[in-house]
This record gives C-alpha cells, structure tokens and sequence, in this order.
C-alpha cells in the first residue's frame, strides 16, 4: 500500500479530493491532497518536492514537461473551466450575457477583485482591453478565497472574478457571494487542467494509476458534477 501526495491548483480542487476518496477504496493506497495558488504549485514542483502527482494548469504543465519534473507518458487533461463573476449574497445580480452587459456591470462597479494567477490576469488584460481600466478599478487577492472573502466583507458594489468551480464551491461552503453569472462567450476564458506523476515521487507505479483513475467515465462524470467539463 502507497501513501500519495497529490499537489494541485485551481477549480480541480473539489473533484480531484472526491475522486482521491474513490481511489483509495478501491485501491487501498493513501491519497493526501493539497491545493494552492498556481503559482505556488509551479515553484514547489520545479523545485523537485516530493510529491506524487500534480494537477495544474496545461499552461505550468508543458513547462513541466520540458523541465523533465514529469513522467510525460502519464500525463492527461482532468477537465476544463470557465471563469465567472460573483457579488456579495445581498447585492443586485448584474446581467452578463452579452459583452455589453459585462461592460455596463463593470463600468458601475466599484471594483474588479482579482487573483494573482492566470485568471486574475487575464481579467485585468480583458479589462484593459475593453478600456474599462481605470486607477484603482482591479482589486489583487492571493486566491481565490480571499477574492470572494474581500467581495463578501465589504460594503462596496464590487465582482469577484473566478474559476465558476470554485465560486460556486464557496457558495455552498456559505461564503456570502452569489453567482452573477459566466463571462460572455465572447469574453470567456476556458482553463484547461493536467495531471501528471512527478520525477520525484517515490510511489511512481500507484501514482499512474490514480492518474489513469482520472481517465475513466466515472471519474469525469463526477468532475462534471463539479463544473469541470
């Protein structure tokens, strides 16, 4: 029996823990799971920690697999995830169905709460592009959670941009945000997610086959339940 470590990032986070669950009842292998900023899990597996398998964006991923922290033959894509915007539970939902609407919504805002990974930038890029930027319109968080804590706390008309998983992963852990709703289409940004043994694990035979897990039916179908298509 192993005891894996998986190390991921991003809107995975609820599916992958169900899914170390199922795995390790059927296989009797240990699975701990630990989630963290993107950027964190970037520089923790390129600095060669012990972890079995890590699940990032495919983005951290190709960097993984040209730096050889990967056993490229085991890598596959979890699923994928498309960014929305929440308010605080008590505020008016802002229509976003057109790119319009998102600009009027941001336009009467007070501010955009962002985070520092790739989502947050590619909001603050998107707003800039728009010509919606203005001083102080983004407002930076460490993650996710603390995007929707800061939107949830504060008395100003403010959006929390995010991965549409995990805000609606923090709606149901009572934080006090609402869905407004996805991005346009036109706007939408889609992450894709990749999982992959590390070089570094030392249960690499146990760690390709909870990758390989991940691969299955029953594995997606319950990423899907989570909003990871």
């Amino acid at each position: 029996m192993a005891q894996l470590k998986v190390l991921g990032a991003g809107p995975v986070k609820r599916g992958i823990t169900q899914l170390a669950a199922q795995f390790e009842k059927s296989s009797g292998h240990q699975v701990t799971v630990e989630f963290a900023g993107a950027p964190s899990v970037r520089d923790r597996v390129l600095a060669g920690e012990a972890v079995d398998v890590a699940v990032v964006p495919q983005s951290a991923m190709a960097e993984f697999v040209a730096q050889g922290k990967v056993a490229g033959a085991t890598r596959m894509t979890v699923g994928r995830s498309r960014m929305g915007l929440a308010v605080r539970k008590d505020a008016a939902r802002p229509a976003l169905g057109s790119v319009d609407a998102f600009k009027a919504a941001v336009a009467v805002a007070d501010g955009v709460v962002v985070n520092v990974a790739s989502s947050g930038n590619y909001i603050v890029k998107l707003l800039d592009k728009l010509g919606l930027s203005t001083p102080g319109k983004t407002v930076t968080q460490a993650d996710t959670v603390k995007v929707m804590d800061h939107v949830a706390s504060s008395t100003q008309n403010l959006l929390g941009a995010g991965q549409l998983p995990e805000i609606r992963e923090l709606v149901d852990k009572g934080v006090a945000i609402a869905l407004a709703g996805p991005l346009p289409d036109e706007l939408q940004s889609i992450t894709a997610y990749d999982a992959a043994v590390t070089i570094a694990s030392g249960n690499s035979e146990a760690a390709a086959a909870f990758t390989a897990f991940l691969s299955t039916a029953e594995a997606r179908a319950a990423m899907a339940a989570t909003g990871i298509d």
